[in-house]
């Protein structure tokens, strides 16, 4: 037994079962998918459980509410391709992202770009390409009024909107004072003027307060805080906003004592404030954007252990994986403190965990620890371990060459 004292896990998500003792995913041992995909480390991508959390998203939201996917949480083409007929707009966050939306089917009307620092080439291509561009500056719509001048095409824009407040216990604050996202709302009224006169086709705001988070009551005073905001820029307009992206800020569960948000409470909330708009809004269309909601708990993240030492006392189940393609799981992506994700010996789920052991990646640096002295079932050298919610801001969001490692493996099921 190991010396170390146990650290608590985070929670496994509900979408998961097993088959003679093994975790399976979509109806297949963790062992199969490896030995389909052909080598670990490999991220597999549950059909069954995005179509369970958009199920259960659409039966508790306001039905005449839209839902985006924010594909910066994962760009998987397979992945792309299986959203796009099952919601309703995409948001991008560069012309590299626009090109894979557009080349996985997504129709060019249902995309958003949005993101500072749009490069004259990225703003022709979606101008061209007929995308709504959430503008983030005068500058940058003056640099669309030219380029859609050039083209001949009247460029499609809504204006992204910094609002004063953020959300409450976000992981990440997107709104609220100084920020390179957005316009300041007090100048939003002067570029809308400015945006109709131009002669483009304005087509309303985009306001995003923050994102990850799990308190209900934050959701819903963020979301009644930015309907305020929206009527209060359109009265300030004079015209009424074709749309209104809402933005997200919807959490997952990922570290010891998480809980997943009361989704029917922030559905039935939301409900009522868009049953009771002011005129100015009521023949707005209302949309929000998720990303890690939608994809984050249908991942998981498969690597094999290559060696298992003790030292000191403790056990270290070393792998091949690591931070460089889970580096949110390690601690090193907007964490401050590092907390243990969900983690499983994968290949031994049913077991009983009897050991402190903490699982390591391949990388020569002492930040490459999936896992910290978590209490698991026993494993040895090729053992599979599953990390959990790695559906987002996994493979794309880590330094897959860092080493000359190399990317992992993908694969939806």
């Amino acid at each position: 037994m190991s010396e170390a004292k146990a650290k608590p896990i985070g929670p496994i998500p509900p979408y998961f079962a097993s088959i003679d003792g093994e975790l399976a995913i979509g109806g297949k041992t963790a062992s199969a998918l490896v030995a389909e995909a052909g080598d670990t480390p490999l991220f597999v991508y549950s059909t069954g459980a995005l179509e369970a959390r958009i199920g259960e998203l659409r039966a508790a939201m306001p039905q005449q509410l839209g839902i985006h996917y924010a594909m910066k949480a994962n760009p998987f083409a397979p992945l792309l391709g299986w959203m796009s007929a099952r919601v309703d707009g995409f948001d991008v966050a560069s012309g590299g992202e626009l090109k894979l939306a557009l080349d996985a089917g997504v129709a060019a009307d249902k995309i958003s770009f949005a993101g500072p620092g749009k490069r004259d080439r990225e703003l022709e291509f979606a101008i061209a390409n007929g995308v709504t561009l959430n503008c983030e500056s005068e500058g940058e719509a003056e640099r669309t009024f030219a380029i859609g001048q050039r083209l001949g095409v009247a460029p499609k824009i809504a204006v992204r909107v910094n609002p004063s407040f953020d959300l409450k216990g976000s992981g990440m604050k997107m709104g609220g004072g100084a920020k390179p996202f957005g316009v300041d709302a007090e100048r939003v009224p002067a570029l809308v003027q400015r945006i109709i006169a131009a002669g483009a086709d304005w087509r309303g705001f985009h306001i995003y307060a923050g994102s990850q988070a799990l308190d209900a009551e934050a959701i819903i005073a963020m979301q009644a805080q930015t309907l305020a905001l929206a009527a209060e820029l359109a009265q300030a307009v004079g015209v009424a906003p074709p749309k209104v992206n809402l933005g997200g800020g919807f959490g997952i569960p990922y570290f010891p004592g998480d809980a997943a948000f009361d989704l029917n409470t922030v559905g039935g909330a939301l409900g009522q404030a868009l049953s009771a708009l002011p005129d100015i809004l009521k023949k707005t269309h209302f949309c929000i954007e998720l990303g890690r909601y939608l994809v984050g708990e249908a991942g998981v993240y498969l690597c094999r252990v290559v060696d298992r030492k003790v030292s000191h006392g403790e056990v270290f189940l070393v792998t091949d994986g690591g931070l460089h393609h889970q580096l949110a799981a390690s601690g090193n992506f907007g964490t401050v403190i590092r907390r243990n994700y969900p983690v499983a010996i994968a290949t031994r789920i049913d077991a009983s965990a009897d050991e402190v052991q903490s699982v390591v990646g391949c990388l020569c640096t002492p930040l490459d620890r999936l896992s910290d002295s978590a209490l698991l079932p026993r494993a040895e050298v090729g053992d599979l371990v599953a990390i959990f919610c790695a559906g987002a801001y996994g493979a794309s969001a880590s330094p897959a060459n860092f080493l000359g490692q190399g990317a992992a493996l993908e694969m939806l099921v």
